[in-house]
Parts: C-alpha cells; sequence; structure tokens
C-alpha cells in the first residue's frame, strides 16, 4: 500500500512538471528582469523620471516580458559604513530568489557602491551606467563587462547660458554641493579660466543655506548664480533639490542659471538642462539591448542626447533677456502665446463667418439692386402698357366722346344763330341776349370738361404715389365712363362708404384699374336684357385695416374653372378682346400691396374685389 502511494505521488509530480513545461512552451514568453540603482530618493522628480524612462524603454516585447526593480541607495542623506553596509544585506535578502539579469546604475555614487559591493550581491549580472559624467575619474569605477550612456552639463556649458543671459557678465556665484565633487563637474576651476580669465567666481558650495540666502539677496549687476543639487541646509535639515534651490530663488536677486529641466518654471531662468526622461530611456535601451543577447563589452559608451539648452520664457522677460542671445537651438517654454496664437482658430472662423456675410450682404445688395432695377422696369412697361391700354379703351369711346362733345357743340351753335337773330332786330332783347350767352358759356364749359377728362386720362405722367381719397376717386372713374356705358345702354351706379377712405398710390394707375373692371362690367352686360344692364360700384371698409373697391354687374358670371385664369395676360373671351386689362389691373394693384380677385354672385352676374392698404394715419 506505501509502494503504491508512492508510486502515485512520482507520477503527480511528473504530470505537473510536464503540464509546466508544456505550459511554458505554449506562452513562449519568458520574465526577464532589470534592476535599476539610483544614487538619490526615487521620489524626486528627477530620478522618477529617469525611472519612468527607463520602463518606458523596457515595454513588453513579442517574445518575453521584463520586469523592472527600482532601489534607492540615498547615499547623499545617509553617508558611512554602516548604512552601506545594511544596504548589502538587505540586497542579497530580498534578491536571494529573484536573479538580475542587467543592472542600470545611475548617478556617481551608485558607480562607487557597485566597484566596491556588486562582487558580494550580483556578480555575474552586467552593469549599465547612466547619468555620469564622461571624466577619467569616472571611468575609473566602471567594472568588466559594462558599459555607459554619458550625461553631463559642462562647466563651460554653464558659462554660456549665463552669458547669455548676462551678456556683460562678470561675476558667477556658485550654489549647491556638486561643485565640491571632481566626479560631477570636473576641474571647473580650469574650465572657467580658459573660457573667461577675468570671470570673478565665488563659491558657495560649503556654505548653509541660511548664509547662500543672505548672500545672493544683494548681489551686484553683471553677476548670475550657477546651481547645482542641493539636499542640505547645512544645519541637519534634509530638502529636495528643487526646494531648496526654491528657497534661494526667493532672496535671490540675480538670474539662476539651473542644470535641469525639472527645476525649470520654478526658479530658474535656464540653461543647459538634463533631460531625465531621456536619460532613463537612453540607459533602458542599452539594457534592452543587452537583455536581447548583446554583449556590453560590444556596446561603446556614448555621450546621449540628454542635454538641452532650454529656458524660461517669464524669467527671460523678467530679465530682459533677448532671444537672439541664447545658444542655438534653444528652446524656451512657458511662453505665453501671442493673441493670433492663442485664438487664431477663433479668428479664422470669426474671419471666415464675417467674410461669408459679407459676400453673402453683398450678393444681397446687387440682388437688391437687379431686382429693383427690374421693378423700376417693370413698373415702367407696366406704365407703358397701361397707356396703351388707355388709348385702346379711347379709341372704343371714340363714339361716345364724339357724341358727348356734339352736344354741347350744337347747343353752342344754335344759341350762338338765335343770338345773331336777335340782334337783327332794331331794337334787341338785351335780357334775352344776356341769357343765351350764359347757356353758351355752361355748354363750353361742358364740353371742356369732356375733352380735360379725356387728357387727365391719356396723359402719361411719372409715377408719383400720394395719398387719395377713394371715394372721390372711384366716383370720377364712373363718371368718365357714363357716355361709354349710355351708349351701350348700361346704368352705372355708385354706393360710396360712408367713412372716408383714404389709400397711398398713383392716382392714374389706381383709376386705370377700377376703369378696366368698369369696362369689364359694361361689356358684360351690353348684350343682356335691360333690367339686367347695370354696373355697381362699392368703396368700404375690411376689418378697419383694408380700403375695399367692389365692382359688381348682373351678367352671366364667369365659368369656375376660369375664374384663376382670368388676370393672365392675354386670356380673353371676348371676339375683339385684346386679353390685357384684367392682367393690367392685377399687376396695378399687387405693384400698390394690394389683392385683386373675382367671385359669382349667387343671384347672377359677378363681383371683382380689390383691396388696398390705408394709407397710414397722420
Amino acid at each position: 500500500m506505501r509502494m503504491i502511494t508512492g508510486l502515485m505521488r512520482i507520477l503527480i509530480i511528473c504530470l505537473l512538471a510536464s503540464l509546466s513545461r508544456e505550459c511554458i512552451a505554449a506562452d513562449g514568453k519568458r520574465q526577464r528582469s532589470i534592476l535599476v540603482l539610483e544614487e538619490a530618493d526615487f521620489r524626486s522628480p528627477f530620478y522618477s523620471e529617469i525611472f519612468a524612462g527607463i520602463r518606458a524603454a523596457a515595454k513588453p516585447n513579442g517574445t518575453s516580458h521584463t520586469v523592472t526593480y527600482g532601489e534607492s541607495l540615498d547615499l547623499a542623506r545617509f553617508p558611512g559604513p554602516d548604512y552601506e553596509e545594511s544596504l548589502v544585506g538587505h540586497f542579497k535578502t530580498k534578491y536571494a530568489q529573484q536573479p538580475i539579469d542587467v543592472i542600470v546604475s545611475i548617478g556617481v555614487s551608485s558607480a562607487k557602491f557597485l566597484q566596491k559591493r556588486k562582487q558580494e550581491i550580483w556578480p555575474a549580472a552586467p552593469v549599465v551606467y547612466g547619468f555620469v559624467p564622461d571624466l577619467p575619474e569616472t571611468r575609473a569605477l566602471f567594472l568588466p563587462n559594462t558599459t555607459t550612456v554619458f550625461a553631463r552639463v559642462r562647466p563651460a556649458q554653464l558659462l554660456t547660458a549665463a552669458r547669455a543671459v548676462v551678456p556683460d557678465l562678470n561675476r558667477v556665484v556658485l550654489v549647491g554641493e556638486a561643485w565640491k565633487n571632481p566626479l560631477t563637474y570636473g576641474h571647473w576651476k580650469q574650465d572657467f579660466a580658459a573660457a573667461m580669465p577675468d570671470l570673478e567666481v565665488t563659491d558657495l558650495s560649503g556654505a548653509v543655506l541660511r548664509e547662500v540666502r543672505a548672500h545672493v539677496a544683494s548681489l551686484p549687476a553683471r553677476s548670475a548664480i550657477l546651481t547645482s543639487a542641493m539636499y542640505s541646509d547645512g544645519e541637519g535639515t534634509y530638502y529636495s533639490p528643487a526646494a531648496a534651490l526654491a528657497r534661494i530663488a526667493q532672496s535671490a536677486n540675480r538670474p539662476i542659471i539651473i542644470t535641469s529641466d525639472t527645476f525649470l518654471g520654478r526658479s530658474g531662468v535656464g540653461g543647459f538642462l538634463l533631460l531625465p526622461e531621456m536619460i532613463g530611456r537612453e540607459a533602458g535601451e542599452v539594457a534592452m539591448r543587452i537583455l536581447d543577447g548583446e554583449a556590453p563589452s560590444s556596446i561603446v559608451p556614448f555621450g546621449g542626447n540628454n542635454v538641452k539648452p532650454i529656458f524660461d520664457w517669464r524669467e527671460l522677460k523678467r530679465w530682459n533677456v533677448d532671444e537672439a542671445h541664447l545658444p542655438p537651438g534653444s528652446e524656451v517654454r512657458f511662453r505665453e502665446p501671442t493673441f493670433w496664437e492663442k485664438y487664431h482658430w477663433h479668428v479664422t472662423i470669426v474671419a471666415s463667418v464675417v467674410l461669408v456675410q459679407a459676400l453673402m450682404i453683398a450678393i444681397l445688395l446687387r440682388e437688391r439692386r437687379l431686382r429693383f432695377v427690374a421693378e423700376v422696369e417693370a413698373r415702367q412697361r407696366m406704365s407703358e402698357l397701361a397707356h396703351m391700354n388707355r388709348r385702346a379703351t379711347a379709341g372704343e369711346m371714340s363714339a361716345s366722346l364724339a357724341h358727348e362733345l356734339n352736344q354741347p357743340l350744337a347747343a353752342i351753335l344754335i344759341n350762338a344763330e338765335t343770338a345773331q337773330q336777335i340782334l337783327r332786330n332794331p331794337a334787341p332783347d338785351l335780357g334775352e341776349i344776356r341769357h343765351i350767352l350764359d347757356h353758351i358759356r355752361r355748354d363750353d364749359q361742358r364740353a371742356a370738361d369732356v375733352i380735360s377728362r379725356l387728357r387727365s386720362f391719356l396723359k402719361r405722367d411719372p409715377t408719383e404715389r400720394r395719398e387719395l381719397d377713394l371715394n372721390a376717386m372711384v366716383g370720377e372713374v364712373f363718371r368718365f365712363l357714363s357716355v361709354q356705358a349710355l351708349t351701350h345702354d348700361v346704368e352705372l351706379m355708385t354706393e360710396p362708404s360712408s367713412a372716408d377712405i383714404r389709400v397711398r398710390g398713383d392716382k392714374v394707375q389706381l383709376q386705370q384699374a377700377i376703369l378696366n373692371l368698369v369696362v369689364n362690367g359694361i361689356d358684360a352686360v351690353a348684350h343682356l336684357p335691360d333690367k339686367r344692364r347695370r354696373v355697381i360700384g362699392r368703396t368700404s371698409l375690411a376689418d378697419g385695416n383694408v380700403a375695399l373697391v367692389s365692382v359688381a354687374d348682373a351678367g352671366d358670371g364667369i365659368l369656375a374653372e376660369k375664374v384663376t385664369e382670368i388676370f393672365e395676360p392675354f386670356f380673353t373671351t371676348k371676339a375683339q378682346g385684346m386679353g390685357i386689362g384684367l392682367s393690367i389691373a392685377h399687376t396695378i394693384v399687387e405693384a400698390h400691396g394690394g389683392r385683386i380677385w373675382a367671385e359669382n354672385v349667387p343671384s347672377g352676374g359677378a363681383v371683382f374685389h380689390v383691396s388696398l392698404p390705408l394709407a397710414a394715419p397722420r
């Protein structure tokens, strides 16, 4: 029984191992590891961005997954062998079961730590050094089977930036602990002397923060402050480099040249700045090459593209710096956009809308002008057509006009002959002659009125709109047509409104429209029995604000299907008609803002209605 149980355990173990190998083979991926050793605190913006750059470069690919570990040595704040020994013990325990494939060392302090302690903790892991200057002293720290991505702001670059900001520079003040470290800035005194032999240098790298703030508060003109990282006030209080620099900037009366883009926008004017994210990305890319099989010794150490001249536009304005003096290729950040840069889309849209509106207004004005010209021409043509219509009507009325003129002329002749006979008497009756002369004057005036009405009807004056008495205007039309109506034995009647109705329009044109309606009515009843030979004109107010003229006849009416066609040009039911009378009336009424329509009367005949707007009260 025990033997069977043991065999079952062995079989289960073999099966699990087999399944594990199959799962790994099916997945096709294996985990690789990078350990990032940073000399300072991960929580600081600078080293946090470096780590972010390494992680970005180590993102998973199609065949493997890379895990990134990070350790903060923080040797600047915790110096001494005891702390260092504690780190060694901690790392041995922590990574005892976690193999490290590549170490990325950030900073000179980290390189020093690995030189002394790597063999105890990670003896076989290759190393990629980052954020170290290319100096003989730092190269001496590098272990075998390693490579390097250099990152350094040279003292000469700091001086170049300072001279761009202060063109007449003759003094610099050095602030920060790195100036004391030959492995960071090397031999800066020799570099400054070579670039500016007469430059005055005040070294405050060993002073406490309180003294530094007091000193930079009263610097003379033509001075600049050159900074490096500061972690302590020297009196027991520790700061992040950005916080320490901000406290210095509160007191400084001269421009501050900085060395990292994590400081930009907080205190300094700018300079040749380290780009921590790029430092991490470049080191991470080299680490990935090593993980992919390249030997570290085959990767030649190189200076990365991790330093760039960058300046704060606001600080440049504060210190009246001409951007033309900045180093070539400089980037200016925090620039306040111009009105165009800030609102160019808004301006473009508004300008486009304005242009479109202007174009539309121009088109509308042009159309309005063309329409106005067309309306003027239409009115002129209408006036000409109406004049022709009046002439044609006058021609039709010629017999009636001749009859109306013959009557007073015949009376004048008879009265004149009678007066002659009386004057032949020896004692003529002067009273009778005086009576005869009165008759002659009355008949002459009657003939003159006929001719005056005809001339007024036929004259072609320019269109003139004025306030008119509608009752009087309709009465004149009916009186003018009374002779023609008498010729056809047609009775004309008017029923004026008891109210004073005043409209605004051209008198001749409106009379022409009403005359055409009356003539049309006369023609409609001329062939009918005597009791139906009647045309009636009425004026009234409709709805209190519209004048209404109605011309009714007792004729045969209008065919229902023709009611809407009778106002069309050249439509007629008369054998000798031209078909323009009602069309002219329709055009005239609409030109005056009115409306004309016809309808049959249930008792027989048709009625034409004309509505016109009342004249505005004075």
